[in-house]
């Protein structure tokens, strides 16, 4: 949590407890369901809940707005984003059965409603989004393709509305895979943030 407060100074003393809550909680219910590595469910908040966060760098959802979480697994980056940004609706979907049920039981903990989990697929949804947040589901081009068809044209954001998804690794072989003409920014999550962890770890948006 020193990390979450290091960054986030300004949180308040709700959303302190419910992040705080977050460590238990996950450390339960990865003993039962592997939803985070187990090597590495002891660096939580420095390598997954600041992750999540890093992208409230880049936008501030607009109260009222609605947000997918695409394969959310056990609720990541969805619930840190719920917390973060309590006036916006996050919808938290996943083709895991397991896994949606362990984000339900955090949300449900958690008293989070604004945020519900849901066993679908992408494909299946009939709803509309302002925009599509994910965190190390698919390569570039499928993520694209999944959330295109979900995002919703009318804009209430200054950023228009799109994909933003975090990522590491060859992230430039992807972005060039994508259709022709594809608008992509990208954003260091190193800019952001000190830790080691964070070197060659972005931010991708791609603008619908």
């Amino acid at each position: 949590m020193e990390t979450l407060l290091k960054y986030f100074p300004k949180l308040t003393e709700l959303q302190q407890q419910q992040l705080a809550q977050l460590g238990p909680l996950y450390q339960e219910w990865n003993q039962k369901i592997n939803v985070i590595s187990r090597k590495d469910i002891d660096n939580l908040y420095a390598h997954h809940i600041l992750h999540c966060l890093g992208i409230t760098r880049l936008i501030h959802f607009a109260p009222g707005a609605e947000i997918l979480d695409l394969g959310t697994g056990g609720g990541l980056p969805g619930i840190p984003l719920a917390i973060f940004f309590p006036q916006v609706a996050f919808t938290l979907v996943d083709g895991t059965r397991k896994k949606i049920m362990v984000a339900e039981e955090i949300i449900g903990t958690l008293g989070l409603a604004n945020a519900r989990a849901c066993h679908i697929r992408a494909e299946e949804l009939k709803q509309k989004f302002d925009f599509v947040v994910c965190r190390a589901v698919a390569s570039l081009d499928k993520l694209v393709g999944w959330s295109f068809p979900l995002i919703k044209s009318q804009q209430r954001h200054a950023l228009p509305n799109g994909l933003i998804t975090l990522k590491g690794g060859d992230i430039k072989a992807e972005i060039k895979a994508l259709p022709r003409g594809s608008y992509t920014e990208v954003y260091p999550l190193s800019d952001f943030f000190d830790e080691a962890y964070y070197q060659e770890k972005y931010i991708i948006y791609v603008q619908r």
